[in-house]
């Protein structure tokens, strides 16, 4: 089983901490992680969500092939549904896993992750994917996931009291810890929180997992010219259907 890896924001250390627990969960299976060609160090805002959706497209036509499946390691899965369209292969995003899996461990889910512009943007996330519902609450704390992934000690104190907020005051039955960046930190602060946390990386590697096992025939998209594109990407949209 060959899976891609793609974390579509700049920061290669980032990459390296998510591939490093999908290993850690998934011991036999062959990792292309790559790393977003451009974009921002961090995606924090909807200005950097956007750019690092076109920077997922364009790893997965520069790097996809002969991979089984694909694994958007982004917590908030940006060009989800777009890499979904053109991939010939399944595409499970870390948000998308994670919120599936929880739902398997509780009725209702909490969120907690890095940087306060992530609530909305959680939030219609979730929404568009029908998990609406089941959201108990989703609570940010200030620092972003990069400044998390500099100093995690720091920051261990307020997300377990924000993952006890969810389950004390939102009523979450289950947590999700989002981010690659928070990769391993749902292990240390499980034993402060009532309920279970999941991390999301580790969540979304195995729903990921899953669905690269199930293959079957899909419809892809009507072959369309592009003008400035990398080359790798403008051929992947060439393709005929």
């Amino acid at each position: 089983m060959r899976l891609l890896v793609i974390n579509p924001n700049t920061t290669a250390a980032v990459t390296d901490l998510a591939a490093s627990a999908v290993r850690r969960v998934l011991p036999g299976v062959a990792l292309r992680a790559v790393t977003g060609r451009f974009g921002g160090h961090y995606v924090a805002s909807r200005a950097t969500y956007a750019i690092a959706a076109h920077a997922a497209l364009d790893a997965l036509a520069e790097h996809g092939a002969g991979c089984d499946g694909v694994y958007l390691a982004c917590f908030g899965d940006p060009g989800l549904l777009a890499l979904k369209e053109v991939s010939a292969v399944p595409v499970v995003g870390m948000a998308e896993g994670a919120l599936h899996l929880a739902c398997t461990r509780g009725r209702r889910i909490g969120i907690v992750t890095g940087g306060a512009l992530w609530k909305p943007m959680l939030e219609e996330f979730a929404a568009s994917l029908g998990f609406a519902g089941r959201i108990a609450g989703i609570r940010t704390i200030a620092p972003t996931g990069g400044e998390i992934a500099r100093d995690p000690d720091s920051a261990l104190a307020r997300l377990a009291a924000a993952c006890r907020a969810c389950a004390a005051e939102d009523g979450a039955d289950v947590v999700v810890l989002g981010g690659a960046a928070l990769a391993g930190l749902a292990d240390r602060i499980a034993p402060d929180v009532p309920v279970p946390v999941l991390c999301s990386v580790e969540a979304g590697a195995r729903m990921a997992l899953a669905a690269a096992a199930v293959r079957a025939g899909r419809a892809l998209p009507p072959a369309m010219a592009s003008t400035g594109l990398a080359p790798a990407l403008a051929a992947l949209l060439a393709e005929p259907a």
